[in-house]
């Protein structure tokens, strides 16, 4: 249970990108903290899960399956949260794909554009479309981005590119969107320490021969803490910037990386 009970009592939330690692962590941390939620992803049984934990702590959850790259689609689930619901207090855009992982040089342009077309131009349209509800409620916008944004590092060039459009993006809407009384904010994690994560370590750990610990232990030496941030650590930075204590606080971004990187 977060510290912070309640930030979001009443509220309304609608999350995309619901899946086994941040986006289920997003969901039901706000449901701990007093929300109902609208679960959006392209896989039904995925969001069913997800809605069975939501609705186990006493919150409603609604289950929409959704490709937020489709006009149609993006547009039937902001109608359905309306409906269902009759406003939306909060928008969390969290879809994510696996970044490309090669130097730009090598980078296929069709990757480039199907990153940028769901990490950017999809949360575009979701927030275009949430516009309406979120002004009548005077809401919040919290989108999900990266600590790549604050390296340079090989083989993220295409990640980097999406996700510094994202930023730009975000800070542009928040300007836009700030006299509707919409705020716009901006999450950066570092490594998530999550399922996902753990098992990408076993996969390397098994390849190299050598521990998850092992691996965790060099790959958390860069951060000032000696720790990754774990899933619940980003959910409880994005409740905050969602909640009202965060009223005064707009085209901000918040890095979550144990120290890693300083900005």
């Amino acid at each position: 249970m977060s510290a912070a009970t309640g930030l979001l009592g009443g509220k309304v939330v609608a999350i995309s990108g619901v899946g086994p690692g941040l986006g289920r962590t997003l969901a039901v941390r706000c449901a701990e903290n007093g929300a109902d939620v609208v679960l959006a992803a392209r896989t039904r049984e995925r969001l069913d899960e997800v809605a069975a934990e939501v609705t186990a702590l006493g919150r409603r959850a609604l289950s929409v399956p959704t490709d937020i790259t489709d006009d149609e689609s993006a547009a039937a689930l902001v109608a359905t949260a309306v409906d269902e619901f009759g406003a939306v207090d909060v928008l969390i855009n969290n879809a994510f794909s696996v970044p490309s992982m090669k130097p730009l040089a090598r980078t296929d342009f069709q990757q480039i554009r199907d990153s940028v077309e769901l990490t950017v131009l999809g949360a575009l349209r979701l927030t275009q479309l949430f516009t309406p509800t979120l002004t009548a409620t005077e809401g919040a916008v919290v989108n999900i981005n990266s600590m790549v944004l604050r390296h340079s590092q090989e083989r993220y060039g295409s990640y980097k590119l999406a996700k510094s459009a994202l930023l730009a993006m975000s800070q542009s809407l928040a300007t836009e969107l700030g006299p509707q009384g919409i705020r716009v904010n901006s999450v950066a994690p570092g490594y998530i320490w999550g399922p996902i994560l753990q098992g990408y370590f076993e996969h390397q750990a098994g390849k190299y021969g050598t521990t998850v610990e092992q691996i965790y232990e060099h790959t958390a030496a860069a951060a000032d803490l000696r720790r990754l941030p774990t899933t619940e650590e980003i959910a409880d930075a994005v409740i905050f910037l969602a909640s009202p204590m965060a009223s005064a606080v707009t085209g901000q971004c918040l890095d979550v990386n144990c120290g890693e990187f300083h900005h």
